[in-house]
C-alpha cells in the first residue's frame, strides 16, 4: 500500500512537471509570435483615408488611427483638428516583418498622398494634416530618408518632396468612433473621399500603378 502511494505520488509530480514545462514552452512560443511583429507610423492627412491602403495588406495585423508629434498629453480630436495641440493625425501599423517590409510598406504611404503639400492633405489644411513617417529605429529612419531620396529624383512630382522624416514620440490612440471609420460609417466615408480630391490626385499621378 506504501509503495502504491508513493508511485502516485510520483506519478503527480512527473504530471505536474510535464505541465509546467508545457506551460513555458506555450509562454516561449507567444513571446517569439510577439517579437515576430513591427510596427510603423505614417501620417498622411485625414487618418480616416489611411487606414484602407494598408489594412488590405497580407502581413498587416492591425491598423489604428490617432495622433502623434505634439506637446499635449491625451489630445481630443476637437483639440488636435483646432491646430493648437502641434498633433498630427497619423496611423499606428502593426505588422510582420515576415511577411511584408517596412519598405513595402513606405512603397504603400507614398502612393496615397501629396507629398509635396507642406500645408495639409487636400482639402484638410494645416498642420495638423501634414505629412510625416515616424521612425522608431534607425533602420526605419535610413529607409525612409532612401526612399523620399529616390521619389525626389523620380520625376513623378515638378515640386520638391516636403515629407517630414523624424523619430517618433508618443502615439496616442484616437476616439473609437474615428476607428475603421471606412467600415463603419462607409457612405458618410465615400462622400468624404471622394470630395476631398485624394483620389483625383492618386489617379493622375500614379495611374495603373496605384495601390
Amino acid at each position: 500500500m506504501i509503495r502504491l502511494l508513493g508511485i502516485l505520488v510520483s506519478l503527480i509530480i512527473v504530471a505536474t512537471v510535464a505541465v509546467a514545462v508545457t506551460m513555458d514552452k506555450k509562454g516561449e512560443r507567444k513571446d517569439m509570435e510577439e517579437t515576430m511583429t513591427a510596427k510603423a507610423i505614417f501620417a498622411g492627412g485625414c487618418f480616416w483615408c489611411m487606414e484602407p491602403p494598408f489594412e488590405k495588406l497580407d502581413g498587416v495585423h492591425a491598423v489604428v488611427s490617432g495622433y502623434i508629434d505634439g506637446h499635449k498629453e491625451n489630445p481630443t480630436y476637437q483639440e488636435v483638428s483646432s491646430g493648437t495641440t502641434g498633433h498630427t493625425e497619423a496611423v499606428e501599423i502593426t505588422y510582420d516583418p515576415n511577411k511584408i517590409s517596412f519598405a513595402e510598406l513606405l512603397e504603400v504611404f507614398w502612393m496615397n498622398i501629396d507629398p509635396t503639400d507642406a500645408g495639409g492633405q487636400f482639402v484638410d489644411r494645416g498642420s495638423q494634416y501634414r505629412t510625416g513617417i515616424y521612425y522608431l529605429n534607425a533602420e526605419q529612419q535610413q529607409l525612409a530618408e532612401a526612399s523620399k531620396e529616390r521619389l525626389g529624383k523620380s520625376g513623378r512630382f515638378d515640386s520638391p518632396i516636403v515629407t517630414e522624416i523624424v523619430a517618433a514620440t508618443r502615439f496616442y490612440p484616437a476616439e473609437d468612433y474615428h476607428q475603421d471609420y471606412y467600415k463603419e460609417s462607409p457612405v458618410r466615408y465615400k462622400f468624404y473621399r471622394y470630395n476631398s480630391g485624394r483620389d483625383q490626385f492618386i489617379n493622375r499621378v500614379w495611374g495603373e500603378d496605384e495601390s
